[in-house]
């Protein structure tokens, strides 16, 4: 069984309507007979609304959303100013998707899986204050750093634009961590410090 919706053409619309038909000589099916290219102007509509349909599927979820895509941003807050005046179809799609799926959480786990949701690939490093009982020579640092921690991204994450998924006037690539940054300062608890390091 196939996983995909079927799609069906003008002439398979027109050979359902002419299946309908009584039999008879004035019911006649020849191509070129009066009705048949009645029933061949009025079965357009109905492809193209069976066209709509099958794509409003992949409207229903976030990561394949298209003609819905606004609707699934103004529900969860989006665009801001973070993806700048002119995102792509595949960013928009990956925001929208991170945030609904986004569940709440505080782990690196958690932190982690949100990045790469956006298409960032992370990792996170802790830190702790310094105490007695830690051996000399390792960094110094009051309270404040066991409520900081450290992002480690590539300086530069590429989004290309890829053939069969990629969308009609989208750049062939674009790059940046704006998105990156203001998603998990957005998410971030509120009573630590992030710092971002773009050098990995």
């Amino acid at each position: 069984m196939s996983g995909t919706a079927p799609q069906f053409s003008d002439e398979a619309f027109l050979a359902g309507f002419q299946n309908l038909l009584p039999t008879g000589p004035i019911w006649p099916r020849d191509g070129d007979a009066v009705q048949t290219q009645v029933y061949a102007a009025l079965v357009k509509g109905y492809t193209r609304n069976a066209a709509a349909g099958i794509a409003l599927i992949a409207d229903l979820f976030p990561a394949t959303a298209v003609d819905m895509l606004d609707e699934w941003e103004a529900t969860l807050g989006l665009p801001d100013p973070c993806a700048g005046p002119e995102p792509t179809v595949a960013l928009r799609q990956a925001q929208v998707t991170a945030r609904f799926i986004a569940g709440g959480g505080q782990s690196i786990a958690y932190f982690v899986n949100f990045a790469k949701t956006l298409g960032y690939d992370i990792t996170i490093t802790q830190f702790a204050p310094s105490r007695f009982g830690r051996p000399f020579g390792g960094s110094f640092g009051g309270t404040n750093w066991a409520f900081t921690w450290q992002i480690n991204a590539p300086q530069f994450t590429v989004a290309t634009f890829n053939f069969g998924t990629g969308h009609f006037g989208d750049p062939f690539a674009s790059w940046g961590n704006t998105v990156l940054q203001c998603e998990l300062q957005r998410i971030a608890p509120a009573h630590t410090i992030i710092l971002f390091n773009y050098n990995s």
